[in-house]
């Protein structure tokens, strides 16, 4: 039976064509979980497999789509059965593999995470690798000491997927969450989400030639990378962390060890593609218990048809929230 998919070609002159096509169950890879997709979501990561890049994505024609939710059709693994609820995300979907932008995937059943109790596939996929990523960002913070009473908490990129959920979820949790951010017009939309300060990207780099600057953080989410990373790197508290888990601006630092050795400070790397399953297991049921959110709020509704323009938004810096693909909207 043919599926709808957002599919990707690269031309003979090197060009990336976006397109929906209509694709057969049989040319899907070999895995032992055969998935009826109901929900996705666009992510930064999306758009640069959308665009070409090779540090995503190196063999086309592609249909991208890091996370996928839905009902598994066909098992020939124990763990899961025919009518189970399950989330994909991270792994190599969407990457190499065809992703959540069909209506079908075929992935290794070490890929699939069933359902928690309290979500479904619509709301995991709000949350998506984006709310994952800021779910595992806070809980290795914690786990590194930071606490409510530590001093405020910065999120960089606070418009972004993973920013706009780390900001909601340290608010619920108590921190008074300080928010970076470039877009001038977003200020009220971070205060609803719970910030209680917003600064803007110059203010966030104001003294970028300085070793050091005034110990103000008691933590930090960056998404971003960059200078902006190192300055917050240069501000936080004595033995306070920061969870690096972006480079929207840059994959590289313009670092000196003088914050590590004189403060004590730590850089916490975050990955989201790999973790043990039962680590995604752990932070998924967090998030669908103690840690649920009502997200509705940054909820971009996208389709098929609808992605292709979406992707461009994302790309140019215009999109805040989550973008939520209905794959049968």
């Amino acid at each position: 039976m043919p599926f709808r998919a957002f599919r990707v070609e690269k031309t003979e002159d090197g060009r990336f064509v976006r397109s929906i096509v209509e694709r057969e169950v049989v040319d899907l890879p070999e895995g032992e979980l055969l998935i009826d997709v109901a929900w996705s979501s666009l992510n930064y990561k999306d758009a640069l497999s959308a665009i070409g890049n090779p540090g995503v994505t190196r063999s086309f024609p592609h249909t991208p789509g890091i996370d996928a939710a839905g009902t598994v059709v066909e098992s020939a693994s124990p763990d899961f059965s025919p009518g189970d609820a399950v989330i994909v995300c991270g792994f190599d979907l969407g990457m190499g593999t065809p992703g959540g932008f069909g209506q079908r995937i075929r992935v290794p059943a070490g890929w699939a995470v069933a359902m928690p109790d309290g979500l479904d596939a619509r709301s995991s996929m709000i949350l998506g690798t984006a709310g994952f990523t800021a779910a595992l960002s806070v809980d290795k913070l914690e786990a590194a000491g930071m606490t409510p009473d530590g001093g405020p908490v910065v999120v960089t990129g606070a418009t972004g997927g993973v920013g706009s959920v780390a900001v909601m979820l340290l608010a619920k949790l108590g921190y008074d969450v300080h928010a970076v951010t470039g877009k001038a017009s977003r200020h009220d939309f971070l205060r609803g989400l719970g910030a209680s300060t917003i600064l803007s990207r110059e203010e966030a780099l104001e003294g970028a030639n300085k070793p050091l600057l005034r110990p103000k953080w008691g933590g930090a989410v960056d998404t971003v990378g960059g200078p902006i990373l190192f300055n917050v790197i240069k501000a936080l508290r004595y033995d306070a962390s920061v969870a690096a888990c972006g480079l929207v601006a840059s994959p590289e630092i313009p670092a000196t060890v003088f914050p590590f050795i004189l403060r004590g400070v730590n850089l916490l790397g975050i990955d989201s593609v790999v973790p043990p399953l039962e680590r995604k297991r752990e932070i998924w049921n967090r998030l669908a218990g103690p840690w649920m959110l009502d997200l509705e709020a940054l909820v971009v509704p996208l389709t098929l048809d609808t992605l292709s323009e979406a992707i461009d938004r994302i790309l140019a810096g215009e999109m805040a929230g989550r973008g939520v693909v209905d794959l049968n909207g």
